[in-house]
């Protein structure tokens, strides 16, 4: 409907001697692209409001990120053969 309306336009404006049509086109793609910065829809607001100093907020808590940290220094070296013996698969019997 925007380029028949742009095609009459410029056909009457041909006739009267000014020659307008090529704006018509530079027109629409501005428009459509400022289309794009309009909000689809507003919102209300559903939570309180932030500039409301009466608004009830949640408690602020404390919780430390490193409580069940143990340190564990200063530890004895375990003997290594030992553990090494008790992990490794057990030998096998050639029968």
């Amino acid at each position: 409907m925007l380029t028949l309306l742009g095609a009459k336009f410029a056909a009457a404006s041909a006739a009267r001697g000014r020659h307008l049509g090529f704006i018509w086109p530079i027109l629409a793609v501005t428009a459509l692209a400022l289309s794009g910065c309009m909000p689809a829809t507003t919102a209300p607001l559903t939570s309180a409001d932030p500039v409301d100093p009466a608004a009830k907020v949640a408690r602020v808590g404390y919780r430390s990120t490193i409580a069940p940290y143990s340190s564990l220094r200063p530890a004895m070296p375990a003997p290594w053969r030992e553990r090494n013996d008790s992990v490794a698969p057990p030998a096998k019997s050639d029968q």
